[in-house]
């Protein structure tokens, strides 16, 4: 009988220090639909979402949008929020302040960091961390100039590095590409320039560190078969060999999508790491740990062309107390060490 309980113990002790030795962190990314504040910024074309707009846009109706955003956040995780989020579509510092120290979200202690983008609408990204498992070591925001090819000014890339819990150092770039509006092939110039820039940025950075682990995530506005992820970022499914600075993207070749247009789902939201990540190093994840959150709270029947659709804030100009036209995806990591 002793040997057994030693044997049981002996097995306990090895299963719990496994476990120590593995810790899990999430990544998200959620373009959220306009967190817009209140207020006009004389600077900024915001003024759809004032009170007096047709909207009727109001503080009211804010707060609701902040609460449904922390919603969806302590939803995403099962027992820890989210390590790192990035938030695609929010207008200034206010509103992240509101959203880490106002809302739901105030005990799970975020800090932030906000663009500050020539974006005409004023919209920027915004990346928030768990300042104890993703220790900020640097921030960069890298211009993309649109306004030089004829198109209008965009969101920066937000690019943050941080220290993990295994000593490691985790580049993340967040990017919101320019829109599609005037037609994907009319303004697709100006998400390849944007694409090239990412590219050299993730480059760079993969040939200055001796142990790379990139993560690049946001709303693309483009598809993971479009020129500027299949071939300026070289970004693809991966397959059976997998090269340390080569890009793969997670959500190419997935079911279903992360935006509804004209009744057909696409994926537009992506998280693409480098092959370091899928590999053997202290940081590793793969394709079956990236998916899409769809919680049935997050969609709704679409009277128009049948299925679910994203459950919006507003439908055209009628509210609804939604949460975005688009869902976000989360992508898990385990840490050795």
């Amino acid at each position: 009988m002793g040997f057994i309980r030693i044997l049981i113990c002996w097995v306990a002790w090895f299963i719990s220090l496994n476990l120590a030795a593995q810790q899990s962190f999430l990544v998200m990314e959620y373009n959220v639909e306009n967190l817009f504040d209140c207020r006009h910024d004389t600077l900024k074309y915001d003024l759809e979402f004032m009170p007096d707009s047709p909207r009727g846009w109001n503080y009211g109706k804010f707060r609701k949008k902040i609460e449904n955003i922390a919603r969806v956040i302590l939803s995403a995780s099962r027992e820890n929020v989210p390590d790192v989020i990035g938030l695609c579509e929010v207008e200034n510092e206010f509103c992240a302040k509101t959203l880490v120290g106002y809302s739901q979200l105030k005990e799970a202690g975020y800090e932030y960091i906000i663009t500050d983008s020539p974006d005409e609408r004023g919209i920027d990204v915004l990346l928030l961390y768990q300042p104890y498992t993703f220790r900020l070591l640097n921030k960069k925001f890298i211009h993309v100039p649109t306004v030089s090819i004829g198109g209008r000014p965009t969101r920066d890339i937000l690019h943050a590095s941080g220290r993990v819990v295994t000593g490691d150092t985790l580049d993340v770039f967040l990017v919101h590409f320019p829109s599609r509006s005037g037609g994907w092939r009319k303004s697709e110039k100006f998400r390849l320039m944007a694409a090239g820039i990412l590219k050299s940025a993730a480059d760079s950075i993969m040939n200055m560190r001796s142990n790379p682990n990139v993560i690049i995530m946001g709303d693309f506005n483009d598809y993971p078969q479009n020129k500027s992820i299949s071939d300026v970022l070289a970004a693809s499914r991966p397959g059976d060999t997998i090269e340390k600075n080569a890009l793969y993207n997670l959500m190419d070749g997935r079911e279903g999508g992360t935006y509804r247009y004209r009744g057909q789902w696409g994926i537009l939201d992506q998280i693409i790491v480098n092959g370091n990540l899928l590999g053997e190093g202290n940081i590793r994840t793969g394709y079956s740990k990236a998916c899409i959150i769809d919680f049935p709270f997050l969609l709704e029947e679409d009277d128009k062309y049948g299925g679910t659709t994203p459950f919006r804030m507003y439908n055209g100009m009628r509210y609804k107390g939604g949460y975005s036209d688009h869902l976000p995806v989360l992508l898990e990591l385990n840490m050795h060490h």
